[in-house]
């Protein structure tokens, strides 16, 4: 390993590590939220030298440095973590939008394969309706009829009915986040499943001429719910991406670190799945009509450009966490 290359590359990270010690522990009420992210994406990085080090050259006097500086920035990191009180608030508002934006790269390769199945899925069911029967779990085929879509529903309106969509939507989400650990491979089939049923049941509604209601009761709630899985699916593919490529750092600290900030993916896709579950159990089976429904749908995809705009908005002139 040559260590004066190793020193050249990285020395400006671990000065700039130093820095914001100092700032935290001097001058803490000029600090924003801008300043913690990058405090702890630095943190990650220099955690990640420390451990090339440690495993090549564990006597160097650089190796020693640096564990003194991870230790002062572990201290330091979780006695402002348990003192701050809008850590929340940052998170949801700032860091979760900027890790959406780091993985960008997965989150939409996520919805490429869920497009992909979807045209399949149209296609397959466009070609002979008879191949809705194969997509469709169970017998949910045959309970499908267009003609029905718009009436009345019973009890639908229960809040007990979307606490069951919510739950049911986060467990969709959370598999796709554990099937990362398949290497990405669980993961891409539930994205492309998903896609299929989406698709057939397009197909279906569109061969019986009842494409504009189909649309108008699935975006109010699918454009949220539907951002929250490709999210949740971004955070699966990133674990088995960092399996196959860790990059110069040992595979194990990688691995485990990518799980670290997929799961960050998967708890701030939460509130998007409570939101929509609300959404899908009120607003999506009520009797506003199918023009509201649309303006609704519009209004979210509307509200989520703005919440992911608004939430980089202090970070777009820092770095981007490395890939």
């Amino acid at each position: 390993m040559d260590i004066t290359r190793f020193i050249r590359e990285h020395k400006s990270q671990w000065t700039e590590l130093e820095e914001l010690l100092k700032q935290l522990t001097k001058r803490k009420n000029r600090l924003q939220a801008s300043h913690i992210n990058r405090f702890t994406e630095l943190y990650k990085a220099v955690s990640a030298h420390l451990a090339t080090l440690q495993t090549h050259l564990p006597g160097d006097e650089t190796t020693v440095y640096l564990n003194h500086l991870i230790s002062q920035a572990h201290n330091t990191m979780y006695q402002e973590s348990n003192k701050s009180t809008t850590q929340l608030r940052t998170f949801f508002l700032h860091y979760f939008p900027s890790l959406i934006q780091a993985r960008g790269l997965f989150v939409g390769f996520a919805l490429l394969l869920f497009l992909l199945g979807g045209l399949l899925g149209f296609l397959s069911v466009w070609k002979d309706p008879l191949n809705l029967s194969l997509i469709m779990p169970g017998g949910m085929a045959e309970n499908i009829d267009p003609s029905k879509t718009a009436d009345p529903r019973g009890d639908i309106h229960s809040p007990l009915v979307s606490t069951a969509i919510m739950t049911n939507n986060i467990r969709v989400a959370i598999l796709a986040f554990i099937s990362g650990v398949t290497l990405g491979i669980g993961t891409i089939y539930l994205m492309v499943s998903n896609g299929l049923l989406i698709g057939a049941l397009a197909a279906v509604f569109m061969q019986s001429g009842k494409s504009y209601v189909f649309w108008a009761y699935i975006l109010p709630h699918g454009i949220i719910e539907l951002t929250a899985i490709f999210i949740a699916g971004g955070a699966g593919l990133y674990m088995g991406y960092r399996f196959f490529v860790p990059g110069p750092y040992p595979r194990k600290l990688l691995f485990l670190e990518s799980a670290k900030e997929s799961a960050q993916l998967l708890i701030g896709t939460i509130p998007l799945f409570v939101i929509a579950g609300i959404i899908e159990g009120y607003i999506t089976p009520s009797t506003l009509s199918l023009e509201m429904k649309y303006v609704i749908a519009c209004a979210t995809l509307l509200i989520l450009v703005l919440y992911y705009l608004y939430g980089n908005s202090k970070r777009s002139k820092q770095k981007q966490l490395t890939l």
